[in-house]
């Protein structure tokens, strides 16, 4: 097995396909007709999810952040990232995508709050509301699509659970209130932070090719070891964990899942497929991999 202790800071990532650069640039053109900004990210990885450099990109363009995936958190970690976000003066929105109807009305709400001031600016000078013109931007796989088809009431773009699925800039109208711009995910050109990595890693925002699929397997049992022993224990009846005896511990899952080759033999790659998968899949839920003590907070808004 590989060892997860690498030198990884050392050595960071160079990730940036054309097409993100690309999506940078049409934002930059667009951010004219836009009104709001609706970031969205990922609940279980609060911090890792936030698009670093995403305020020069918009501006001064007031933001909405809509984390996904809430159902799948553990609700008290992320609920601390969610104040905080608050105290920064941004708009939070904590959305469970299979609440299909609640999600359409929060948003819509909580957009007519934050665009208040310049409708009414609107308003004064004999000027009709016009429909909000709201740029969707988010990290790969942070469920924008998902998020855009829910506000739509209908599939008007591709989902899927790898990264890279949606290409260009498209405008999709709600209703009379809303009309989206739709983006790629958007990543940053070098992933300097270890722990950001493995969570991008973990939850499928960059491709499996990035980072050694063992190394990323080790350290989802670590977080679980170290943060959710309970799901450890009852998903794959592990009870001790040391990642000197990393092996030990893929033996005791392979038996247990039954990935078993001839010979009796454990097939750790079919142990990482299972772990990986649980993660993507949302089997395993009631976790966050970004703890907000132990994290470097992201500097306060300009």
């Amino acid at each position: 097995m590989a060892n997860e202790e690498k030198g990884f800071q050392k050595n960071s990532i160079n990730w940036y396909p054309g097409h993100m650069a690309k999506a940078k640039r049409l934002i930059r053109e667009k951010l004219d007709v836009i009104d709001i900004v609706f970031e969205v990210l990922d609940a279980r990885m609060p911090y890792s999810s936030k698009i670093p450099d995403l305020d020069q990109l918009i501006k001064n363009k007031p933001r909405l952040l809509i984390l996904t995936k809430y159902d799948l958190c553990d609700e008290k970690e992320t609920n601390k990232w969610i104040q905080f976000y608050k105290e920064q003066g941004y708009g939070v929105l904590p959305v469970n995508l299979m609440d299909t109807k609640n999600v359409t009305k929060e948003i819509i709400s909580l957009t007519e709050r934050l665009l208040h001031d310049e409708n009414e600016k609107r308003l004064a000078k004999g000027l009709r509301k016009r429909r909000a013109r709201a740029l969707v931007v988010g990290i790969p796989n942070v469920g924008k699509s998902t998020l855009i088809n829910r506000l739509a009431g209908k599939k008007v773009v591709n989902v899927g659970n790898k990264p890279g699925v949606t290409k260009s800039l498209d405008w999709i109208r709600v209703n009379e209130d809303l009309e989206l711009l739709d983006t790629p995910g958007i990543l940053w050109p070098k992933l300097e932070e270890e722990t950001v990595a493995f969570n991008l890693a973990t939850f499928t925002a960059i491709k499996e090719e990035i980072l050694p699929l063992d190394e990323v397997a080790v350290y989802i049992l670590k977080m679980l070891s170290m943060h959710s022993p309970s799901i450890l224990e009852e998903r794959y009846g592990v009870t001790h964990f040391d990642v000197e005896e990393i092996e030990d511990v893929f033996i005791q899952i392979g038996k247990r899942r039954g990935c078993l080759m001839r010979g009796g033999e454990v097939d750790y790659d079919k142990v990482i497929t299972i772990l990986l998968n649980d993660i993507k899949n949302g089997f395993i839920k009631g976790v966050t991999f970004d703890f907000f003590d132990e994290c470097k907070l992201i500097s306060k808004k300009d």
